[in-house]
């Protein structure tokens, strides 16, 4: 029903230094693998000067898609790790609930710029995945969330206290289009049958049972609030 993604249209980074090497890790929200690649891509250009790119990805609700490469570090010191602390990541509520991590339609890249004193096997591990770790502390994560679109038709006049009274009972309002007749207020509700049937009864409730909202297919979306 639910998991973590990095909030859209950001690129969060930290930077370690050990033994003189430099990590930088790059890490950005990515929806498909074509996505993920072309990030990669981007970020090797922009960091020409570097000897190695070392990157990872995770796609899909269940990480359907996974993928790392070494570009050139020993196999499995650089992507591997790097994969294995985006899947290994909680969020403060899941470490308190004792839960797992759930991150996924994330791409990570660690820009390695080689300071000339060599890390050996398990130095490279605990660089890379610790570059990609630190970047995670207070990276900006949101919930994504499998729902639903109520639409409701109501008056021109009522849409405006309508919609006040939806968020009033603290449901999720989308932005109101507007047609000829009517106002058509959109509400998003998670896609459980005791959620939408909450709240079906808070539109008939707030429209005197006038309103008939029209329930919309499955969708994901960035919901923080809920």
């Amino acid at each position: 029903m639910s998991y973590t993604v990095p909030r859209a249209g950001t690129v969060h980074s930290a930077e370690l230094e050990i033994k003189k090497s430099r990590f930088l890790a790059l890490l950005t929200r990515v929806d498909t693998q074509d996505e993920a690649r072309q990030f990669i891509a981007r970020t090797a250009s922009e960091h020409r000067d570097a000897r190695h790119h070392c990157s990872a990805f995770l796609v899909g609700p269940h990480r359907e898609i996974g993928r790392s490469s070494d570009d050139g570090e020993p196999a499995g010191t650089a992507g591997v790790p790097i994969l294995q602390a985006l899947s290994s990541h909680l969020t403060e509520s899941q470490r308190e609930a004792d839960g797992t991590g759930d991150l996924s339609d994330v791409c990570a890249v660690v820009v390695r710029w080689f300071g000339g004193i060599k890390l050996g096997a398990g130095g490279l591990v605990r660089a890379y995945s610790g570059a990609v770790t630190e970047a995670l502390q207070d990276a900006p994560l949101v919930p994504r969330v499998r729902c639903r679109e109520l639409s409701l038709p109501v008056p021109h006049a009522d849409a405006g206290r309508v919609e006040a009274e939806i968020r009033a009972r603290e449901l999720v309002v989308q932005p109101t289009s507007y047609g000829s007749e009517n106002a058509i207020l959109h509400v998003l509700v998670p896609d459980t049958s005791s959620e939408l049937d909450a709240a079906r009864a808070v539109l008939a409730t707030v429209t005197s049972g006038h309103g008939e909202p029209v329930t919309g297919e499955p969708t994901w979306q960035d919901v923080p609030a809920l």
